[in-house]
């Protein structure tokens, strides 16, 4: 799908984790963890970690709502479970930030830790859709659908870093992500006709995501159990030291990339291991002010590089296309979480207009194409 969205940008910034700086570090052990005495090197760190991290926090936030959160309207009944859109939205409807009426959503927060899932998609003949994987650290490591796959049905086993096996019979492929925690969202194209939404709601339910031992009809794993629980998720995760807790917490559910060990040696100097429980008394004052100050430096730098983003396609896709640039990840997760390759979809934004004025939703505004100049897409084009 060539698709042309017009977003409005949210605010976003550049900072690179892949910026080498000289810092000085003398290290302490506190809490069986050797953490730096520097201040200096203490900020310098954590606004590298702060950028590095970001993302899974935003991408948590997300899986949080649906699949922990029981208060949250769109609860999609806990991990594992499809949460289907299947209306037409409306101004009324908040839960979705920029809901698409092009392409209902439906929504599926996987926990591969225990045992692979099983994605069953009917076979879907003129009319577009689409399964983007996005991976704890919001990699868009794989998609079936129209494009990727084709318009057959399919039976598609999804696996965590750890699991090692041969392709079962009766499934088609093999999907293996490098976390356990996984973001499913399909998306299912409404054609502009009157009551073609009872279609999708009929291609909907045929989604299917079944863990493995039922599907297979075996007996079910033992249950992992990790060493800090699903935390609740806070704005204060975004905006000081905690951001370390949150991220030592979610990446126990990450195996590490050969290309980052160094990378992650260098961020537990300032206490941000996977499993470790995040204590503020166990930092001097001094170092702990610096996390802060090196987190909330971070996020003003994101800040400031709103105005220097226009085109979002290069932001997403998978580890090896993003190739080691955590600020186009961190952009990517502020300017548009979730979202789709290039392959799959092309984002154009501007949150001016002809005047450069700030747009704002107390005008009206028209955008003219001239005849026979609209958007060339395969599937559709939509403005967001």
């Amino acid at each position: 799908m060539r698709k042309i969205l017009f977003i409005l940008v949210v605010l976003v910034s550049f900072f690179s984790c892949k910026k080498k700086e000289s810092v000085s570090v003398a290290d302490e052990t506190l809490g069986g963890i050797a953490i730096t005495k520097s201040a200096d090197s203490a900020k310098v760190i954590a606004k590298e970690a702060w950028t590095y991290a970001f993302p899974l926090a935003m991408n948590y936030r997300t899986m949080h709502l649906y699949a922990l959160d029981k208060t949250y309207p769109d609860y999609a009944g806990g991990f594992n479970k499809f949460k289907h859109y299947d209306k037409i939205f409306t101004p009324a409807d908040t839960a979705v930030v920029t809901p698409n009426n092009d392409t209902p959503y439906s929504w599926a927060i996987l926990n591969l830790t225990d045992e692979p899932i099983v994605l069953e998609v009917p076979e879907v003949k003129n009319r577009y859709y689409s399964f983007q994987f996005v991976d704890l650290y919001t990699f868009n490591f794989a998609y079936v659908g129209s494009r990727a796959t084709g318009d057959k049905a399919g039976k598609y086993l999804i696996a965590g870093p750890d699991w090692k096996g041969k392709k079962p019979a009766g499934i088609d492929k093999v999907i293996q992500s490098e976390t356990n925690l996984v973001t499913l969202l399909g998306r299912t194209e409404l054609k502009m006709e009157e009551g073609d939404i009872e279609n999708v709601k009929k291609i909907q339910a045929q989604y299917k995501v079944t863990p493995w031992h039922e599907f297979s009809k075996t007996t079910a794993p033992t249950h992992k159990e990790y060493a800090l629980p699903f935390p609740a998720f806070k704005q204060t995760d975004l905006t000081s030291a905690e951001f370390i807790g949150l991220s030592n917490n979610l990446l126990q559910y990450a195996s590490v990339n050969s290309a980052e060990t160094e990378l992650r040696a260098k961020f537990a100097k300032i206490g941000l291991v996977p499993g470790k429980k995040f204590d503020p008394a166990l930092y001097s004052p001094e170092v702990l002010k610096a996390i802060n100050e090196g987190a909330q430096e971070a996020g003003k730098e994101l800040e400031e590089g709103a105005n220097r983003l226009t085109n979002a396609t290069d932001l997403f896709g998978t580890r090896e296309e993003l190739n080691g640039d955590y600020t186009k990840r961190a952009l990517g997760a502020a300017a548009g979480l979730f979202g789709n390759t290039k392959e799959e979809a092309i984002y154009i934004g501007t949150r001016t207009d002809k005047a450069n004025n700030i747009l704002s939703g107390k005008n009206k505004y028209v955008i003219r194409f001239p005849k026979g100049q609209t958007p060339k897409a395969k599937y559709f084009w939509s403005i967001t």
